[in-house]
């Protein structure tokens, strides 16, 4: 590696991927992008490795994705300058595309007749048609329900518009206009790639541009391996949970991490099979950035000025069951897959908390919810979909500082649109977008504080979906002591007073008049609320954050006349702090500890890896029949009954009789 040519073609290829995407976000059409910034794009090598990424806007989530899943479709022999493939299937591509609403396109970049790059970009479509309006509810069941899938085919060749293909694309999409001025965009930022490029080339040389690509590729994987060798060689585990939709419904993420030397595996088995709702998503057999993106961003911190491209994945490899709601097959439905991506973050960060002597961070409040609207625009009098916001929640509390208000790192890429903008653009008003006031876990490093986002329709009538939505049940996970953190809550008042609380959204009407409220989870804290600094306390509660109860309650911290009473704060906490109790390691909270208890960690597994030994069609009826079963035991189960369970639906599914004197009761 030349170390003057790395750097040089670090900040080159860097400038080049920025620009683009600045391009691709200032040109484009639909709030999802111009506002929320759900989009990106990037340069990847003709083997389909990403060189170039860029962070000065748009998301980080696919830093290094593998492109092989697209490039496999192609006849390199056929590609020519102009070129652009587009797909939006996640089966065909095999998890390059993770959802069917991301919008992906790859262009090949041609010097002197050969080609030396693929331009990359993707960005979130509002919507590709399906059964709802933004083409997302979490209670579907099958991809078939969420709009137009394309395998991958050829939008332009040569540079000419391939009419049939984007007539295709019209036909299936609510706001066809939006979301083809969203495409167009990418397509800019794509030719911006290619032309700067064959400009670095022009300056430098093919072969040194090409040389360099390696070279930044090669630099990003010594400074992860420097970054992994300081996590302490073993396996760890960890495991958590995506709240479905039915009543005591709960899949498990559960993942080992084993750290050797500079090089760390993560195997997902025991994860169990995919949901009969959208929270599925594909990661297929590479290394996918998606599911790593835990430790991902503690390589970025702690090497801030690694390049970010594939090569920060070479020293991370991963195993996840083929079926399992991580590494789904079709027909599985996965519009709402963040709530999964953000389980699989917080399995990964739980893993290190365990392998770093001081652990990390607290779970964060585990929760992306994206709302969309769909109405009559008063103004055009045409239907109208149109992303209202994405409301996150508290983040977890870190090992040197506290979580941050209102956003959760996994999703911190995802911009807030401005009230007017909403009210705009929507026949909602917004009557509140705002911090909750002590709802953050407290300690040591508390996290986060919740947000509460009011909504009033002022149309006939509205349609509302939101996706990404979880953490009802389970609380965000505190660490080191800190306690866990706060649960969701989504409330509907109608216009004659009455209220009614809702669990989750998947389609929801509004009338005029209606006030929906979404309170979202915040985060756990990392260390004990009494080791807190009361300054820290008094400081929350001058900014509003606290109230001078809870900070008493919470935390012992006595407050006079504006002041902290630094003497009755310690007699406060030296009376109420428990006696030789190490602090637990991780703090669940008492849902998810009576949860453990009825179904222990070591029975879920076996039961996840049973039910995936199954053939996708029996493994589906299964699930749908023993989630409700599981749902009712009151008893803890163990391995003998697990398997019962599923050898007498089995019998149920086949058809097959009972032997004499097996049991068919649930305990």
């Amino acid at each position: 590696m030349d170390p003057i040519r790395t750097a040089i073609m670090y900040s080159r290829f860097s400038a080049v991927v920025e620009e683009a995407s600045t391009t691709l976000h200032r040109t484009a059409h639909t709030t999802f992008v111009k506002l929320v910034q759900d989009y990106q794009c990037a340069l990847a090598t003709p083997d389909g490795d990403i060189f170039a990424y860029p962070s000065g806007s748009g998301v980080t989530t696919f830093i290094g994705l593998p492109l092989h899943g697209v490039l496999r479709w192609l006849d390199f022999d056929t590609l020519q300058p102009g070129d652009v493939i587009l797909t939006n299937d996640p089966f065909a591509t095999d998890g390059v595309v993770t959802h069917q609403m991301d919008v992906t396109m790859v262009r090949p970049i041609f010097r002197d007749g050969r080609l030396i790059a693929f331009a990359w970009s993707f960005v979130h479509a509002s919507d590709i048609g399906g059964a709802v309006a933004g083409s997302i509810s979490p209670s579907f069941t099958e991809s078939y329900q969420e709009g137009l899938r394309l395998r991958p085919v050829h939008l332009v060749r040569a540079g000419k518009i391939d009419e049939t293909i984007k007539n295709i694309l019209f036909d299936n999409s609510r706001a066809a206009d939006d979301v083809w001025g969203d495409m167009k965009a990418m397509l800019a930022a794509m030719a911006s790639m290619d032309q700067r490029l064959n400009a670095l080339c022009d300056r430098f040389g093919t072969e040194q541009v090409e040389a360099g690509m390696q070279d930044v590729m090669a630099l990003a994987e010594r400074k992860a391996r420097n970054v992994i060798r300081d996590i302490p060689d073993g396996t760890y585990d960890f495991s958590d949970f995506v709240e479905g939709l039915g009543e005591g419904e709960y899949y498990q993420v559960h993942v080992s991490m084993t750290v050797d030397g500079d090089t760390v595996h993560f195997d997902f088995a025991g994860t169990d099979p995919q949901m009969p709702s959208a929270y599925n998503f594909i990661c297929g057999d590479r290394t996918h950035p998606y599911i790593v993106q835990g430790l991902m961003n503690l390589i970025l911190t702690r090497a801030p000025d690694a390049p970010k491209n594939a090569g920060l994945l070479r020293p991370i490899t991963m195993h996840a069951p083929r079926g399992s709601l991580i590494n789904a097959e079709l027909p599985a439905a996965m519009g709402s897959r963040v709530a999964s991506g953000l389980r699989v973050y917080d399995a990964v960060i739980g893993c290190l908390n365990k392998a770093l002597p001081d652990g990390l961070m607290a779970a964060g409040a585990g929760m992306a919810g994206i709302v969309v609207v769909n109405a009559i625009d008063p103004v055009t009098g045409k239907e109208r979909v149109t992303v209202v916001n994405p409301i996150c929640g508290g983040g977890g509390g870190r090992r040197i500082r506290d979580g941050i208000d209102g956003i959760d790192g996994r999703v911190g890429g995802l911009k807030s649109v401005p009230a007017e903008i909403v009210e705009a653009e929507t026949v909602l008003r917004v009557r509140r977008f705002e911090l909750l006031p002590d709802s953050q876990a407290p300690g040591k490093w508390r996290s986060g504080a919740a947000v509460v986002l009011e909504l009033e329709s002022t149309g006939i009538s509205a349609q509302i979906t939101a996706r990404g939505m979880n953490r009802f049940h389970f609380r965000p996970w505190g660490v080191k002591g800190g306690e866990a953190g706060r649960l969701a809550n989504i409330s509907l008042t109608h216009d004659d007073g009455t209220s009614e609380t809702i669990d989750r959204i998947t389609v929801l009407p509004l009338k005029e008049g209606d006030i929906l409220t979404v309170e979202t989870p915040a985060g756990g804290s990392y260390g004990p609320a009494f080791d807190r600094d009361p300054a820290l306390v008094l400081a929350d509660v001058e900014e509003g954050l606290v109230s001078r109860d809870k900070a008493l309650e919470a935390y012992g911290v006595v407050i006079v006349d504006g002041q902290v009473d630094a003497d009755a704060t310690e007699r406060e906490r030296e009376a109420r702090r428990p006696a030789n109790a190490a602090p637990e390691d991780i703090v669940f909270g008492p849902e998810r500890q009576d949860f453990d208890r009825l179904r222990p960690e070591p029975v879920r597994v076996h039961l996840a890896n049973r039910l995936l030994q199954e053939n996708t069609a029996t493994r589906g009826q299964l699930v749908k029949v023993i989630q409700p079963d599981l749902a009712r035991r009151t008893a803890p189960l163990d391995i003998a009954a697990a398997d019962d369970l599923v050898e007498r639906h089995l019998r149920r599914i086949r058809n097959v009789a009972p032997a004499p004197g097996a049991s068919n009761q649930i305990n």
